[in-house]
């Protein structure tokens, strides 16, 4: 392992494809270690990838579901015994799945991955960011937000329909950027600045993999939408950029935008702690 002291750690969920991968390479290339939480393996035929796996500045933690708390909890172990520091926490792993599926805990996907991990995740390494220098957190939020017409617990626990994109994913987003607004000031406290930030549209399209996209999106991703690199270029500014020192702010095109329901936001962090303080540390003891 790389112990060099005086490089900042980055530690990215869902780095090893996408606007994840594209993020690590790019603080790979500005001499950051990166520690990934992944699902799935690094591409065999990136060498620059496979260089940094070797000489320790890229760190891959797998777990096999990151909505299965028993796995999660884990290679969250794994982590904080190995691992000395989070300088930036990337809370990014996600995605869209194509019909309406529950996690091993009985709740709506999207939400499980999107909403409730992430805070774990944090939850989980709050000693390694309290270790670190920058003391920040980035959740990958969404655009797709603004649609939301309606909000509740119920709703996002157990929808009663589905609909691609602008259904469990979007409300997902929006519960994961309103409960990064409720707990800012809790995290203030420690030094700690969080922020939900839009990538913006990015054709993450892969081979083989069923998006969950409506067509026309899909469509529109391979023709208009922009590289992986560009998400990745989105996430680094919302860390690094003119904006570091807020906290609890939503980032959408690289400027501060008002939340929707944000009525509802220390409603869902309530019940999200619950959730981790009742399934996942009890799990645990």
């Amino acid at each position: 392992m790389n112990k060099n002291q005086h490089e900042q750690i980055a530690l990215i969920t869902g780095a090893s494809s996408g606007i994840g991968f594209e993020l690590t390479r790019k603080l790979l290339s500005e001499d950051w270690q990166v520690v990934a939480l992944n699902r799935s393996d690094f591409p065999a035929d990136d060498s620059r990838i496979q260089e940094a796996l070797k000489s320790g500045r890229l760190r891959a933690y797998r777990t096999a579901d990151l909505a299965d708390y028993a796995s999660l909890k884990r290679t969250l172990d794994e982590i904080k015994n190995k691992e000395q520091r989070i300088d930036i926490l990337f809370n990014n792993a996600g995605g869209s799945f194509p019909e309406l599926s529950y996690s091993k805990q009985g709740r709506e996907k999207h939400y499980e991955l999107q909403t409730v991990v992430p805070y774990i995740i944090l939850m989980e390494l709050m000693e390694l960011i309290k270790n670190g220098r920058l003391k920040t957190v980035i959740n990958t939020s969404s655009s797709a937000i603004k649609f939301t017409k309606e909000l509740s617990i119920e709703m996002l626990e157990h929808p009663k329909t589905f609909r691609k994109l602008l259904g469990p994913y979007a409300t997902s987003k929006l519960a994961l950027s309103l409960w990064t607004q409720a707990i800012a000031p809790k995290l203030a406290k420690d030094g700690i600045k969080i922020r939900s930030v839009d990538p913006g549209g990015n054709n993450t399209l892969r081979k083989g993999k069923n998006s969950g996209l409506p067509l026309v999106v899909k469509l529109l991703m391979q023709l208009f939408f922009s590289p992986p690199t560009s998400g990745a270029d989105k996430l680094y500014e919302g860390a690094l950029g003119e904006h570091r020192h807020e906290t609890g702010v939503f980032l959408l095109k690289g400027q501060v935008t008002a939340l929707k329901f944000t009525g509802q936001a220390q409603t869902i962090l309530e019940r999200i702690d619950a959730i981790y303080e009742h399934e996942f540390v009890q799990r645990k003891s």
